[in-house]
């Protein structure tokens, strides 16, 4: 019987390494396709993805109509949203107080804007819907003429003011939208005691 050769290791590791150079060298990018890649990846490191804006960045609020503008509230002040019905005038009250209404066994004070912000009548206006403000434990109600919903407003949208914008309602403004939608500040009218009239009802029984 014959005896088999030694393996000689050295050469094949030199084949190997051989063939793995050759393959290397036949899948090497032409000049010109190695720029083509070099272009590629400087286009798609350009695109700086945009940052995602974090909830930090703007705020809920319920947009409403009310004299022929369209105003909003941020949403977390907005307890709720009802028909205006029920409403009894209270006398010698202040003429921006338009009544109370009771609100799940609690008296609300409502209260007309148009008024409260000393605003001229401008066009029709139908003051049918309530918007319940709370803040902690003060709560009232402000007349509305329709509500347009819900929206997000970025803080970068929202403008300081605007030089048409004058009077009473600028020491309640929180900003302006692009949309010159005009958010209040809800915090502040509800701290305010010219409008903090509101009382707990005891059901009988």
């Amino acid at each position: 019987m014959k005896r088999r050769p030694p393996v000689d290791w050295d050469r094949i590791k030199r084949q190997l390494a051989a063939a793995e150079d050759a393959l290397a060298k036949g899948f090497a990018p032409t000049p010109e396709r190695r720029r083509e890649i070099l272009h590629a990846r400087a286009r798609a490191l350009a695109r700086v993805p945009a940052t995602p804006v974090r909830a930090a960045d703007g705020i809920d609020v319920i947009e409403f109509m009310l004299a022929q503008e369209r105003y909003a509230f941020a949403a977390a002040c907005v307890r709720e949203v009802q028909p205006l019905k029920d409403l009894t005038g209270v006398p010698c009250t202040p003429r921006h107080v338009s009544g109370i209404i009771n609100a799940h066994g609690r008296i609300l004070t409502v209260i007309d804007l148009k008024k409260f912000f000393e605003l001229t009548d401008s066009g029709l206006s139908d003051l049918n819907k309530v918007i319940v403000l709370q803040h902690r434990d003060v709560a009232f109600g402000i007349l509305a003429d329709s509500i347009v919903g819900a929206a997000w407003v970025p803080l970068a949208d929202l403008q300081a003011s605007l030089p048409t914008l004058t009077g009473i309602r600028a020491e309640y403004l929180k900003g302006i939208t692009s949309q010159r939608v005009i958010v209040l500040d809800a915090i502040k009218l509800l701290t305010d005691a010219a409008l903090t009239v509101d009382e707990e009802v005891t059901p009988a029984g």
